[in-house]
């Protein structure tokens, strides 16, 4: 674009859309686009040379206004001209003046400008030190807000620390961001803050070392609290059943010392003045958590201490879960390794509720279910170990109360419960190994005697301990004698202690009346069936027990196994439960002492046999005897006299029982009598001395006719000896013709004489006769009698061949 005045462009005949732009002097100039130009040349041939012609005329045109211009105005220039020079003299004058006035004014001004300068100076130093203070009072709030943070870090308050760096951060830095002090500060921050976090970390696991230090006297705190609490409960429970006439059996069915030790406390009070027991919040400071927690928060990087946090507690759980090697041993040990779970998840149940992220329910179930698990295979397999009841049953409580602190603070805990029947088990079979220790001892002590009672008062107090009732023993008069021995009693007491201690063990495993009635009986059966079995059966094998003994036991187990009624009456009256209840267990009394009397009937069989052998041994015949001594042997009346005073200790025994020994006696002793004749050592026997043992035969047959036990029919118990009586009256009268016709007939007189027996005690006489006949073979008779024998041997040794054949 360019400038050229408007008139000189319509001289030249240019019309065009102009802007204007500028005035000068009048002179309009105006703006012309390039294009105007360009066209002057293009449009049109010639153009240029015309139009340099209009330039031409338009300058001289101008060229004479300028000129009328001048004309007009030149007498005005000259009077101007004039009236300069006039005023030039004037001048000159006023410039002296004016020089020397400034000169007085210069030396008058010189104080002043000094004074001025000193003003100026003061000024300065005035606006300077307003600045400053300005500045100063800009800066005091940020020093005073990092000296604030600097007592803050050292009073170790880290949190407010935090909280001042976002306000110096945010408010106060961004005022003097331009000082290099501020800069300083604003470098310093982040060291600051991580040094906060290392020195809060450092707090943290202080922290968690000493939690982890004293969580057994959390935790004890903590179940000394739900045992207070379920204590009250009791009581307040006793009182409401007193005010409305209930009956239970904890209280109003056990002995009330036996309630005292139910309810005895598991953990003892360190100070029996103490009136109130500390909190967790009392024993723990929890500020480094809160205080790691929060900076952290501030810092955003809570996510890491969430995990750090959760990490090193469940290292701590494994800890804490792992037991010692001898925690079994003592109740110390399975105590310390409770009350540390216990105030292991009571910090954290107090985390979960205090601070909101840092532990979840989730993230604490899962711990807890972790726990549960290893915290029931330790203690199967230490309860494994306890051998003591009251070791097991104080472990049950410390269970108890354990769970229920736990369930207190809302952890699940009916896989304990469910592990307390696992160790009711074994507590129980740890009180069959202890009572199983007091029946032998009660076995020990007994003199198994009758009991002998000399009073009234002697009466009563046997009574009080054993329920026996004999209406005919009431109306004797003292001195009198119970059937029964001092074991009875004992043992009837101690069964009842069992079901007590079985019971202790039952309470709060919040089980009903039914359910303990069921385990009260369960375990009793237990007792009676295997363990007081198991101890009688072993007292009646004992060598040093003897037949008096023996029948004193069958006796004994009469009136116990009567006793068994009483026994669960006592059960009904503690648990409340009526024996007709459909699913009640019965006492197995009728069958363990029916079996234990039967082995003692068993046992004084075989020991009245063995004494019978004991006598036969003592045996001394002389089977070379040309004659008998005309009366039984002494070994032989001896035994009887023996048999009839045992048999006379047997009227005590059951009817069955006596006959049964008796009849075992006799054809025991027979069958040892026959077994001398036959013995395979004895290679001869004299008819003198068939005569002799014929004669203590006949004393065997007289004791059997005697009846040395009544209740047997007819002659029952001489067929004892029937067997020996016809093989000795069949040598006696010598009637081998009849024998040996009659054999094997039905109506035979010597039906139960076998030929092979026959036949060795013949051939025994046989070889006698031809050693005492050597000489005396020439007598007619002799020589017969031997034909005979040798012929009948024959005869025999032909029968016998002839039943192995057939066989």
């Amino acid at each position: 674009m360019e400038m050229i005045e408007k008139g000189l462009l319509e001289e030249m005949g240019l019309e065009l859309n102009l802007k204007p732009w500028a005035t000068d002097g009048g002179a309009h100039f105006w703006e012309v686009p390039k294009t105007a130009f360009r066209s002057v040349y293009d449009d049109q041939p010639n153009a240029h040379k015309k139009f340099m012609e209009k330039l031409d005329a338009c300058i001289r045109n101008h060229d004479k206004e300028i000129e009328k211009m001048c004309n007009f105005h030149h007498q005005g220039f000259v009077d101007a001209i004039t009236e300069l020079l006039k005023v030039r003299t004037d001048a000159e004058k006023l410039k002296v003046q004016v020089t020397d006035t400034n000169r007085r004014f210069q030396d008058a001004g010189k104080e002043v400008i000094v004074q001025t300068e000193d003003i100026i100076r003061c000024r300065i130093q005035q606006r300077n030190i307003t600045t400053v203070v300005e500045k100063l009072q800009l800066c005091l709030p940020v020093l005073e807000m990092y000296s604030k943070l600097k007592e803050q870090m050292s009073a170790k308050r880290y949190y407010s620390a935090l909280k001042t760096m976002e306000q110096l951060e945010n408010v106060y830095f961004p005022r003097v961001s331009q000082y290099r002090f501020c800069q300083l500060m604003i470098e310093n921050l982040p060291k600051l803050r991580e040094d906060i976090k290392e020195i809060s970390m450092s707090d943290l696991k202080d922290f968690l070392e000493s939690i982890r230090k004293h969580s057994d006297k959390i935790g004890e705190t903590a179940m000394k609290q739900a045992q207070q609490q379920k204590l009250f409960s009791v009581i307040l429970q006793k009182q409401n059943n007193v005010k409305f006439g209930k009956t239970v059996y904890i209280n109003d069915r056990i002995p009330e010392e036996r309630n005292e030790i139910v309810l005895k406390p598991v953990f003892e009070e360190e100070d029996e003045n103490e009136e109130e027991v500390l909190t967790v919040q009392d024993l723990v400071d929890f500020s480094p958590v809160y205080q790691c927690l929060h900076i952290y928060s501030v810092l955003g990087d809570e996510e890491t201490f969430e995990n750090y946090y959760r990490k090193q507690r469940k290292k701590q759980a494994r800890l804490v879960l792992q037991p010692q090697s001898n925690m079994h041993e003592t109740v110390d040990g399975y105590r310390r390794y409770f009350t540390q779970i216990v105030g292991f998840f009571v910090v954290e149940d107090h985390i979960l509720h205090v601070t909101q992220g840092l532990v979840t329910r989730a993230y604490t179930d899962e711990l807890w279910n972790m726990a549960l698990s290893k915290i029931i295979a330790v203690l199967r397999a230490h309860s494994s170990y306890c051998t003591d009841p009251d070791l097991v049953l104080e472990l049950k409580n410390l269970i108890v109360i354990f769970a229920d602190t736990l369930q207190g603070y809302g952890f699940p805990v009916n896989r304990l419960f469910d592990l307390l029947f696992e160790i009711r088990d074994q507590y129980n079979e740890t009180l069959l190994k202890k009572w199983a220790g007091v029946f032998r001892d009660i076995f020990e002590e007994d003199n198994y005697s009758p009991i002998p009672i000399v009073n009234e008062e002697e009466y009563k107090t046997v009574i009080s301990k054993f329920p026996f009732q004999d209406p005919d023993l009431e109306k004797q008069s003292f001195p009198k004698k119970l059937p029964m021995s001092q074991s009875v009693p004992h043992i009837y007491i101690q069964v009842k202690e069992f079901i007590y201690a079985s019971l202790k063990f039952s309470e709060s495993l919040h089980r009903s009346s039914t359910e303990i009635d069921d385990m009260l009986r369960k375990s009793t059966n237990l007792l009676l069936t295997r363990t007081l079995s198991s101890c009688l059966l072993n007292l009646i094998k004992k060598p040093h027990i003897g037949l008096t003994e023996l029948v004193q036991i069958i006796i004994n187990t009469t009136h116990l196994e009567q006793a068994c009624k009483y026994l669960e009456d006592f059960i009904t009256n503690i648990t409340n439960i009526s024996q007709e209840t459909v699913h009640t267990t019965r006492l197995y009394g009728l069958s363990t002492f029916k079996d234990a009397r039967h082995a003692a009937e068993g046992e004084i069989y075989t020991k009245l046999n063995q004494k019978i052998d004991e006598f036969v041994q003592l045996a001394d015949y002389d089977w070379t005897m040309s004659e008998p001594d005309g009366r039984a042997s002494g070994y032989l009346m001896d035994l009887i006299n023996f048999l009839r005073s045992i048999f006379q200790v047997f009227t005590h025994l059951p009817g069955k029982v006596a006959q049964t020994a008796c009849m075992s006696a006799c054809q025991h002793l027979s069958t040892s009598l026959m077994q001398m004749l036959l013995d395979s050592e004895l290679k001869q026997i004299s008819m003198g001395a068939v005569q002799q043992f014929n004669l203590d035969v006949i004393q065997c047959e007289l004791f059997a006719n005697s009846e040395p036990v009544p209740g047997f029919q007819g002659d029952t118990l001489q067929l004892a000896f029937i067997d020996l009586r016809q093989l000795l009256d069949l040598f006696m009268v010598w009637d081998w013709s009849t024998y040996l016709a009659d054999y094997g007939q039905p109506a035979s007189k010597y039906l139960r004489v076998n030929p092979n027996t026959a036949l060795t005690l013949l051939e025994k006489i046989k070889d006698t006769s031809k050693k005492n006949n050597i000489f005396a073979q020439f007598r007619k008779n002799d020589r017969d009698k031997q034909k005979l024998i040798e012929t009948v041997v024959k005869q025999l040794r032909s029968l016998v061949n002839g039943m192995s054949q057939h066989t």
